[in-house]
């Protein structure tokens, strides 16, 4: 089976989806298009075969030859969007954030409880990518023993003048959270936000490092450096201490060559190199899971933790406090994930 993808917004990471879809994964095509720019998605539907172009959202989902969408646009209409695609029966991939608020999400969660089965599934890659793959796998093998105490690093070489501190705890540090909650198979009971010294980079009067504390409800404590003017390059870091050893990600995405008393290695460019094969992971388990009727990967409630995460890492981050966590009930729907 083919599955026909119709996708909500083609900017950057939009077209990039399309082209992974339409060039690189198999088992799908994308057949219609749409964004609030309509003459940028004439011009994307234009070099796809056979692909249209509708005036908005709901009509690309409405249309009956549409078997899954994928939602790339701005965030605020994730909410609109995917409780559209859920009204509709139809599977949607929505990139993070779910929805902008934690109403919204609760919204999706209900709707999608009301409809008996899951339908949504969110944009976290790092759950695919190879690194972090092995690095679960060594945690809970058992040879390690417990885990107890989680460092990671996520360090941009440069970001717009327009990113502020708030951004870094929703765009950035929000991959950690779910990591955390995903690593762990736990939520997160407190989050308490430090901020060091900011860089001769940094916007006048605000951040760009900062370090996000995750208390686990087990125990286990993660933190996460943010920095977002490293300069030197995208590098994603992740170590994990246990009881008897420790496990750590991979620093480099190539090969570490030693000679003449040096060794160097390359680090990617920007996000877009290090999670490439994650992405292509993630959107080939999507279709193959829309292909045989069900869902996969992460789900409603996981956008819904998150956005509660970074919620919550916001309240910390201004008033410089531990904040507990509150979440509601998690249905049944999502019990046992």
């Amino acid at each position: 089976m083919t599955v026909n993808v119709g996708v909500i917004g083609v900017g950057m990471i939009g077209q990039d989806h399309i082209r992974r879809l339409t060039h690189v994964l198999s088992g799908a095509r994308v057949a219609a298009v749409t964004d609030a720019d309509l003459d940028r998605a004439q011009v994307v539907a234009d070099d796809l075969s056979g692909a249209r172009l509708h005036r908005t959202g709901q009509d690309l989902i409405n249309d009956p030859e549409i078997d899954a969408v994928v939602v790339t646009s701005w965030g605020p209409t994730h909410e609109e969007f995917v409780l559209a695609c859920i009204a509709a029966g139809k599977q949607v991939f929505c990139e993070k954030p779910l929805a902008t608020t934690q109403d919204a999400c609760e919204r999706i969660i209900d709707a999608e409880v009301a409809a008996g089965r899951r339908l949504v599934m969110v944009g976290f890659m790092r759950r695919y990518d190879d690194a972090y793959r092995a690095l679960k796998e060594a945690v809970h093998s058992g040879d390690i023993g417990a885990p107890l105490l989680m460092h990671a690093a996520h360090r941009n070489p440069s970001v717009p003048p327009t990113f502020t501190g708030d951004m870094i705890v929703v765009d950035s540090a929000v991959h950690d959270i779910d990591l955390a909650r995903w690593m762990f198979h736990d939520e997160i009971a407190a989050v308490s936000v430090l901020k060091p010294r900011a860089s001769r980079k940094a916007a006048e009067g605000d951040n760009d490092l900062l370090v996000v504390l995750l208390e686990m409800a087990s125990g286990v404590l993660v933190d996460v450096e943010v920095y977002v003017n490293a300069s030197y390059g995208y590098d994603i870091r992740g170590e994990v201490v246990c009881e008897d050893g420790t496990a750590e990600l991979s620093e480099s995405t190539g090969a570490i060559v030693k000679s003449g008393g040096r060794y160097a290695g390359r680090l990617p460019a920007d996000w877009r190199e290090r999670f490439v094969r994650a992405f292509d992971t993630e959107f080939q388990e999507w279709i193959n899971a829309v292909a045989a009727g069900h869902s996969t990967g992460p789900s409603a409630w996981d956008g819904y933790a998150a956005t509660v995460g970074t919620d919550t890492g916001l309240e910390a981050l201004r008033t410089g406090g531990r904040v507990p966590v509150t979440m509601r009930e998690r249905p049944d729907l999502y019990k046992g994930e």
